[in-house]
């Protein structure tokens, strides 16, 4: 797998941000990690990162590198501060830049697929809210969404004063009501449920001893009355990274991908 550490200008933000990219490189020598690379443009994770982090996180904290390296699949985690993948009320365009600047920018710069088919979101926590509303919202561009240890219920956050997120929910939605909105994921799923058009696959894990685990079962409730392809799994975890180290390795298995060992 190649590395890359991507500084570039956004015009949805106004400023120069980063993301870190891991590439399929096919190797015939390298010692310790089977390498497959497919001809053509490479199939594409967003990976998502959680409200105390930034773009470089998933790979400091986990082995993602390691572990896309058997499918062949190229990883794109962009940075979006504490903005819930949100168009800031007080802030900037964070949904322009993930939904529509970010997959044309990094198509630009690197050989990645175009086609829905080929295209998913996953993240942990805000990044796990972030990966459903990308599927959810843009069906027509991403096939598959995986949400780990999710923010998966944020009107209920937005209406609870006693959150203790509620200062920056504030800076993010500002007055306006989420539920109901194109930013109530629970909306939004029934909205796709019903409508005739694609409808992208979800999974979604969650800890039985993570806090947002209660947020967690509104949203699975929600799901398998769905019309969706959706995938839960749970057990013993909290809201850590051994737990999401493991759990990638299980989203990894459930998207459409195949390992060389597989075909074998």
């Amino acid at each position: 797998m190649a590395l890359l550490s991507c500084n570039f200008f956004s015009e949805s933000l106004g400023l120069s941000t980063s993301m870190t990219v891991i590439l399929p490189q096919q190797t015939r020598s390298q010692i310790g990690l089977e390498n497959v690379k497919r001809p053509g443009p490479h199939k594409t994770l967003y990976l998502l990162h959680g409200l105390s982090d930034d773009d470089t996180i998933w790979l400091r904290r986990t082995s993602i590198e390691r572990y896309a390296a058997a499918y062949g699949i190229a990883i794109v985690m962009p940075q979006v501060h504490r903005s819930f993948y949100t168009d800031m009320e007080y802030g900037e365009k964070y949904w322009e830049f993930i939904s529509e600047e970010l997959p044309e920018l990094a198509r630009s710069f690197f050989p990645l697929s175009a086609k829905r088919e080929d295209n998913f979101a996953a993240g942990l926590s805000m990044g796990g809210y972030g990966a459903f509303k990308l599927a959810l919202r843009r069906p027509d561009l991403f096939a598959a969404g995986a949400s780990l240890s999710g923010a998966t219920d944020i009107a209920a956050m937005t209406e609870n004063p006693d959150n203790p997120r509620s200062g920056l929910l504030q800076t993010i939605f500002g007055d306006r009501t989420v539920r109901g909105s194109e930013d109530d994921l629970l909306f939004l799923l029934d909205r796709v449920s019903k409508s005739t058009g694609p409808k992208p696959k979800l999974y979604q894990c969650c800890g039985t001893e993570d806090f947002l685990y209660a947020d967690n079962q509104t949203f699975r409730t929600a799901a398998e009355a769905s019309t969706l392809d959706f995938t839960y799994e749970e057990g013993p975890g909290e809201h850590e990274w051994g737990y999401w180290d493991k759990m990638i390795q299980r989203v990894l298995e459930w998207l459409p991908l195949e390992t060389e060992a597989a075909k074998k």
